[in-house]
């Protein structure tokens, strides 16, 4: 049985001038729902997620361990539990990566593209995606190939909307023209942006603001950094601390933990978790959307979520709080 009040508590953002709203947190399923992870620890927290409000999930062709097992593990969670929802989601996947070897599998070619797509939505079982992205620009292939494969997938009612992930500020505004001649629907673009990522800001978010482009950032937690796991060093268990993935050891300096250290003390302040102030932080900028976030149990989710209760931001804290960014440079 779903929350019946699941829709009062979660605001929702348009996404730029498009008639889509997302909620202003989405759930990524980038890591903890792969082939590797117990699937019913993943089901407890989409099932969750739903509950309070975030209708997005967002998927990509290579999410795993393996790849295409996390869309494989949400599509049986969608058939288990949320088939009769499918109307009240926003099912977003991605291709662009390296997916499989050869020549084929990675890049933005309209035949990767294309192929990718039929093969999410058979791992999900589904007949469409809400939004289908190119996940990172291919300077190897014409930027009109690869928008002439978002035109496809969109004619085809494979995808309802089109989007681009990485694209940096003069490539998403010529991948606007095409689309807007193509008469398809550009509303989202998703960028890494965070306390300690903040190249968005030099000449991106101007250029969605100008096209009228949403904005659902990724890594909002810097991939665990502004969170409360790295006040005291580095845990056993932790991304940092495992031999692979995107968050290195090497990242966790002295200067940046005392950095950490000054954020979090303007997050007690605020009644906030250092995740929530994160959160907030990038949430108050009106050209983002959504701030797409990773959870590997429930109650990491519903922590995050309750960022909600305290966005406003006051000049003050703002000021603080780029002092302590600035301190670190």
């Amino acid at each position: 049985m779903m929350d019946d009040t699941r829709y009062d508590r979660m605001p929702y953002r348009r996404c730029g001038t498009s008639g889509l709203r997302l909620p202003a947190i989405s759930l990524g399923l980038w890591h903890n729902f792969g082939s590797v992870d117990p699937e019913e620890n993943g089901r407890a927290i989409v099932l969750r997620a739903f509950d309070l409000g975030i209708t997005h999930f967002d998927l990509a062709n290579n999410y795993g361990p393996v790849p295409g097992s996390a869309e494989e593990t949400f599509g049986r969670i969608l058939r288990r539990d949320l088939s009769a929802h499918r109307d009240e989601l926003v099912v977003s996947t991605k291709a662009g990566y390296r997916m499989q070897p050869g020549p084929y599998g990675d890049g933005g070619s309209r035949k990767y593209l294309l192929a990718s797509l039929d093969a999410s939505l058979a791992r999900m079982g589904i007949p469409y995606v809400d939004v289908f992205y190119h996940h990172r620009p291919d300077p190897e292939t014409p930027l009109e190939e690869t928008m002439g494969a978002l035109e496809q997938a969109v004619r085809s009612g494979k995808a309802l909307y089109a989007g681009v992930s990485n694209y940096p500020p003069e490539l998403t505004r010529e991948a606007a023209r095409m689309l807007r001649e193509m008469r398809v629907p550009f509303v989202l673009h998703q960028p890494k942006y965070s306390m300690l990522e903040r190249t968005p800001e030099n000449d991106l978010f101007a250029a969605l603001e100008e096209e009228g482009i949403g904005c659902i950032v990724f890594s909002p937690l810097a991939q665990g950094l502004l969170t409360d796991r790295y006040l005291r060093g580095i845990p056993a268990d932790s991304r940092a601390a495992k031999p692979t993935g995107f968050l290195r050891e090497d990242a966790v300096t002295e200067e940046r933990r005392a950095q950490l250290l000054a954020l979090n003390e303007v997050a007690r302040a605020r009644g906030q978790s250092l995740a929530q102030l994160a959160l907030a932080w990038v949430l108050r900028n009106p050209v983002v959307t959504s701030a797409l976030i990773g959870a590997s149990r429930v109650q990491q989710l519903e922590a995050n979520v309750a960022a909600l209760d305290n966005l406003a931001l006051f000049d003050d804290e703002l000021r603080e709080i780029d002092r302590i960014l600035s301190d670190a440079r």
